[in-house]
């Protein structure tokens, strides 16, 4: 094993080659991808060291006068270039990894190189005064930050003053305009170039991350609404089937519910493909009043409070969506409460049935608070987990007195309220607002009461 493929020097490999082998890569496979190459966005291999070795073509007017005999002790300058050389490589190429950059090492080559260039201008002059904008150059490379400037120009005022002492003011002034313009110039331009590339990998990483919110908010959407849905076309099609026998026009509207109820999920399927579905709260209280007549559960539904805004109903329509799902599936209730009490600043909703179910898919739930704390199966802990994002909560367990109670607390917010019918208090078992569970209580209830039965527990889904 040779030197540089020791492990030690394996884990010391700069962050340039890191991002070289990230750039080939993602080229070879937009190339596999078969991606234009007239339209695809080129950003280049990141900047490495390699970029600031053709300055050194500035010293060599020196290298000549070593190699024709034309400096004093060659010897002496030789090394003295050498020692230049390396130290300018070593300086420039820890420039562009950041942590490498600001390290105590490579500081301290900085300063040497600067106490190499003092010796080698005051020694020779000349050509060996040009060493100065070289070490301008690796200065705005490794010098980032509040203090390029003062840096910069404590350099270029040393410059020009040991030129002045070399070789008088009409070179002074050159080296020291030259030494300021390569460490500002050279700052300026990695430091774009740093920048552009933490934006587009921050880009790239929010892209990522919308991209993942969607899929999260899709398949929430799809379960609230699909779960919702085929609950209500259950309850319905298991009443329909029991009053086909005795009452056909009573069993021929729940059948037209069903339609009605297909029909709408289609449509809240498609807009929510697209991701501009905004719930109404008065109509999901109307659809959980005729969900619950239909399962023979008493609704009994309250509103009080000023208008809400769009996005506070949308919120509590998925909470009552939900809520109402699992009240008719889970809790063998034959009662359920919906309040909603709306203040100048928050607005509480609470559903509460006097089942004996867990009120929830998962048993076990308890009472919490907050972002899924205490809160059982999938549809309650992904609304609670869109509460906590709007500055909400959901509660949810079981009630002091018997049953199961869902608890959602939001923050009024929002300019424009919706307008819809304000819902008073509705009890009793006429409180269905559907023609179909209408005509069903009052054509056939004799049949209505025998599909109001108590039923066998189904088991959680």
């Amino acid at each position: 094993m040779t030197w540089w493929q020791s492990p030690r020097r394996q884990g010391e490999r700069p962050a340039w080659r890191a991002d070289m082998r990230r750039f080939r890569a993602g080229r070879r496979a937009a190339r596999c991808a078969g991606a234009d190459p007239s339209t695809a966005e080129r950003p280049g291999p990141p900047p490495t060291g390699f970029t600031l070795l053709p300055w050194l073509l500035l010293g060599m007017g020196s290298l000549s006068n070593v190699i024709k005999g034309e400096t004093p002790n060659p010897w002496v300058g030789g090394l003295g270039l050498l020692a230049f050389n390396s130290l300018y490589v070593y300086v420039t190429f820890r420039a562009f990894d950041r942590a490498r950059r600001e390290s105590a090492s490579t500081r301290v080559a900085l300063g040497l190189l600067g106490l190499v260039t003092t010796g080698l201008a005051l020694g020779y002059g000349g050509n060996w005064l040009m060493f100065f904008p070289l070490l301008g150059l690796a200065t705005g490379a490794t010098v980032r930050g509040p203090w390029l400037g003062r840096v910069g120009l404590l350099l270029t005022l040393y410059a020009g003053a040991a030129t002045w002492l070399r070789d008088g003011w009409d070179d002074a002034s050159g080296i020291a305009y030259a030494t300021f313009l390569s460490s500002m110039v050279t700052a300026a331009i990695l430091g774009l170039s740093e920048a552009v590339r933490e934006l587009r990998a921050a880009r790239e990483e929010l892209a990522r991350r919308a991209v993942a919110e969607e899929r999260l908010r899709f398949s929430r959407d799809l379960h609230d609404l699909l779960g919702h849905t085929l609950s209500v076309v259950v309850v319905k099609s298991e009443a329909a089937r029991r009053l086909a026998p005795r009452d056909l026009d009573a069993a021929l509207a729940q059948v037209s519910d069903i339609e009605s109820v297909g029909r709408q999920a289609l449509t809240e399927i498609r807009e929510a493909v697209t991701g501009y579905r905004e719930g109404s709260l008065a109509t999901e209280l109307a659809r959980a009043r005729s969900a619950l007549s239909a399962a023979s559960v008493e609704p009994v539904v309250r509103q009080t409070g000023a208008p809400l805004s769009p996005r506070t109903e949308a919120l509590l329509g998925w909470v009552v969506r939900e809520a109402v799902t699992n009240v008719v599936r889970h809790s063998r209730a034959d009662r359920c409460e919906i309040t909603v009490e709306a203040t100048a600043e928050r607005v509480r909703l609470t559903v509460t049935d006097n089942g004996t179910g867990s009120g929830v898919p998962s048993a076990g739930a308890g009472v919490g608070a907050g972002a899924g704390a205490g809160v059982g199966g999938t549809g309650l802990k992904g609304l609670a987990e869109r509460l906590a994002a709007a500055g909400g909560s959901l509660t949810a367990g079981p009630a002091p007195r018997g049953g199961f109670t869902v608890t959602a607390d939001l923050p009024v917010s929002g300019d424009l309220p919706v307008s819809g019918v304000q819902l008073a208090t509705v009890a009793g078992t006429g409180a269905a607002t559907t023609a179909a569970d209408t005509a069903a209580a009052d054509t056939a209830p004799a049949d209505t009461a025998a599909a109001t039965a108590p039923r066998a527990p189904r088991p959680p889904s």
